[in-house]
């Protein structure tokens, strides 16, 4: 990893190339067979249909928009929920096998093409639910253009809901063997560098190993999103995450967590409930 100064569309082509090998890989270690059941939800979008009750009690004919969408797993998920879904995503790959994913279990998605800092452009009509979920964020440069989209997406009285891994969790060095912080907690203008070939679900190696990722401090994703009008209805940060961030990381009901003691000193993930003004 370095710290290296690069403009938005050179990090964003090398992510773009990383992340349309990883489609193929993430096809086969998803679990897509266990979507044959009608009942069947992602485990991340069971949790957050909780998390949203108490704002949104059903997303039954609610119209969503789902950012940063990728294969699909959890908008077909929101789909069956009862929600009228648009899934966003900037990568081609990844939304044919969205679509051949919701084709296959009959579900009707829109699917459209964009980078989140774009979306109020590329897609039509305005949204009950914005819906941001895991390992989405640090993807991007901009999160006041984030915000403005969101805040552009929903109708008036509409709800942002966002669960993604903790700032914090994403300074400690993932195979130290011991909690150690080494990666920078606050932004700088700079992205930070990475090559790895490996992704996070599977065994496969991606062709393209070179990514980019930009730090976002709670109080900026906050801020931001309080800067494009939005009230903030609710901020909580957990001990638990849906995938094994580090081999240390121990499986627990629900996901995977830092082992004994540990567990206190770090949050996992954040997240944020916050709502467009009825005008």
């Amino acid at each position: 990893m370095s710290d290296v100064t690069i403009g938005w569309d050179e990090a964003r082509g090398a992510n773009l190339a990383n992340w349309e090998d990883r489609v193929p890989l993430h096809e086969e270690a998803y679990g897509l067979d266990e979507f044959d059941d009608p009942a069947h939800l992602s485990s991340v979008v069971r949790t957050d249909l909780a998390a949203l009750a108490p704002f949104l009690h059903s997303l039954e004919g609610r119209d969503v928009c789902h950012l940063q969408c990728h294969i699909g797993t959890d908008t077909v998920s929101l789909a069956r929920a009862g929600a009228r879904v648009t899934g966003v995503d900037f990568s081609p790959r990844a939304l044919v096998a969205a679509a051949r994913l919701a084709d296959r279990l009959s579900l009707d998605v829109t699917w459209v093409e964009s980078d989140a800092l774009d979306a109020r452009a590329a897609v039509e009509g305005h949204f009950d639910l914005v819906y941001t979920s895991i390992g989405a964020i640090c993807w991007l440069e901009d999160l006041e253009r984030w915000a403005a989209q969101v805040s552009a997406l929903l109708r008036p009285g509409g709800i942002f809901y966002i669960r993604d891994g903790h700032p914090m969790l994403l300074t400690i060095d993932e195979d130290a063997p011991a909690m150690l912080v080494r990666y920078r907690y606050f932004g700088n203008g700079s992205a930070l560098m990475w090559d790895d070939a490996a992704t996070y679900a599977g065994d496969g190696q991606v062709e393209h190993p070179r990514t980019y990722e930009w730090p976002h401090p709670l109080s900026e994703v906050v801020n931001s999103l309080v800067g494009a009008g939005l009230e903030l209805l609710r901020l909580d940060e957990d001990t638990m995450l849906p995938w094994q961030f580090s081999p240390r990381m121990v499986e627990v009901e629900g996901g995977w967590a830092w082992p004994g003691e540990e567990r206190l000193l770090v949050p996992c993930t954040f997240t944020i409930v916050a709502r467009k003004p009825a005008q």
